[in-house]
């Protein structure tokens, strides 16, 4: 297995992936519409590839974080898509794995997403509310969980806003 930054070439494939895993297209319409933002950070869009076909995906975005009057931008990991017949073999583990380095050798503090609460804990995610990080209205909290990068700081905390892109796919 090969995991790279994603190409333009994947674009049909990443589609193909996202929508099985997620089981509509919903997820892939979000994915294909993200790019189209400058909340999308593509060096952190990730493949896995093996035998030269996509067998799973991992995409960060920015999100805002404000706190008071102030605002600042912090990643969010979403979505996450590995092919249904290859899920639970590690391939979402390792696109993590990868896209959090990356991430962290860029300098973020952290890392946010709304996920399953019994799958990204293994990977060092933890409830964010607890660290002052507030989900958007209607998020579950035991989904919303964040990892803590070698750049955390305390201080950053405040409400999550997701782009708007979340709430015209069916996403958010």
């Amino acid at each position: 297995m090969i995991i790279r930054t994603e190409q333009p070439a994947d674009y049909a494939a990443i589609s193909r992936v996202v929508a099985a895993a997620f089981g509509r297209e919903n997820e892939a319409r979000l994915v294909e519409r993200l790019r189209e933002t400058p909340n999308y950070v593509p060096e952190l869009a990730l493949v896995a590839e093996e035998n030269a076909a996509v067998a799973g995906h991992v995409m960060f975005t920015y999100v805002t974080l404000e706190d008071n009057d102030d605002a600042r931008r912090v990643l969010c990991l979403a979505p996450l898509s590995v092919t249904p017949e290859r899920q639970k073999d590690g391939i979402g583990g390792a696109l993590i794995g990868e896209s959090v380095a990356r991430a962290g050798a860029l300098g973020e503090p952290l890392v946010l997403l709304v996920g399953h609460p019994g799958y990204y804990p293994r990977f060092g995610f933890e409830p964010a509310r607890p660290l002052g990080l507030e989900p958007p209205p209607g998020t579950p909290d035991a989904a919303f969980m964040v990892l803590r990068l070698s750049q955390y700081n305390p201080n950053v905390r405040g409400r999550v806003s997701w782009p708007t892109v979340f709430e015209e796919t069916g996403t958010a």
